[in-house]
């Protein structure tokens, strides 16, 4: 179980093709969120942990890193090399980075 670093993880995704999953809740995710990042609601993650890929890091985000860090135990125990992102979208936000609102289709 790993953690990563705001300034780390905005590094590794202006580099990469990084899998994000959001663990907020869907309104949240509308409001606005990190682009390219999946919806799976804390809530319902354990049901639908066969939809998060494995192999890849997981890199797992909510609004401030604790949501995240409960996702990220979750997908450990589930067999995905999961990463929660320290301070999560607000982290984001305060360093200037755009968010997408609205719903991906999913």
């Amino acid at each position: 179980m790993r953690t990563i670093e705001m300034d780390d993880f905005v590094t590794l995704w202006e580099g990469q093709d990084l899998t994000v999953l959001d663990v907020r809740e869907p309104d949240e995710y509308v409001e606005g969120h990190v682009p390219g990042a999946v919806l799976i609601p804390l809530g319902q993650l354990a049901r639908r942990v066969a939809e998060v890929p494995a192999g890849d890091p997981v890199y797992v985000i909510c609004r401030s890193g604790n949501r995240s860090q409960h996702g990220m135990v979750l997908l450990d125990r589930a067999g995905r090399e999961a990463v929660s992102i320290n301070e999560g979208t607000m982290g984001w936000l305060r360093r200037g980075r755009q968010v997408v609102t609205g719903m991906a289709p999913r």
